[in-house]
């Protein structure tokens, strides 16, 4: 992963997740990192970079939820089917910075057939709550992504 340093899972076809790990260039452009990985629970992490901060100084809201965003990807993408937002809500809680480290912990509610439930805190370096991402989940009949360099299977 370009610029990026974590984990990098084992690659498993039968998990979307691990697969996107490879191929997730967004993530890689915000510079998060995937500091734990099961199915149904992600943890990521970002630092605030000084372009990421609004006219205010504080991190822009955007970014807070493509991190809480992605890590719901990762907890949703469970199996070997693509799964992506149905829908998500977010609530800011306090702001953070530019140096901030931010964590976003997302863990699954409950998934029934196609659709799921995930909830997403973020915190800063200091445990303290940023912000609280609920998102809905919808599995598609969508392939996965071929993975560069990745061989076929047998």
């Amino acid at each position: 992963m370009t610029g990026t340093t974590g984990l990098v899972p084992d690659l498993d076809p039968s998990w979307a997740a691990t697969i996107m790990a490879r191929t997730d260039t967004a993530k890689d452009a915000m510079g998060v990192t995937i500091d734990e990985l099961e199915r149904g629970r992600a943890v990521l992490s970002m630092t605030v970079r000084d372009e990421m901060a609004n006219g205010f100084g504080i991190t822009h809201g955007g970014y807070v939820f493509a991190l809480a965003d992605t890590a719901f990807a990762y907890a949703c993408n469970e199996d070997g089917r693509v799964t992506v937002a149905a829908g998500a809500d977010i609530a800011f809680a306090r702001a953070s910075h530019v140096g901030s480290r931010l964590t976003a912990t997302a863990e699954r509610r409950w998934r029934s057939g196609r659709n799921g439930l995930y909830d997403v805190r973020v915190v800063d370096q200091d445990g303290e709550v940023v912000a609280e991402f609920r998102g809905r989940s919808f599995t598609t009949d969508r392939p996965l992504p071929e993975v560069p360099g990745a061989s076929a299977p047998a």
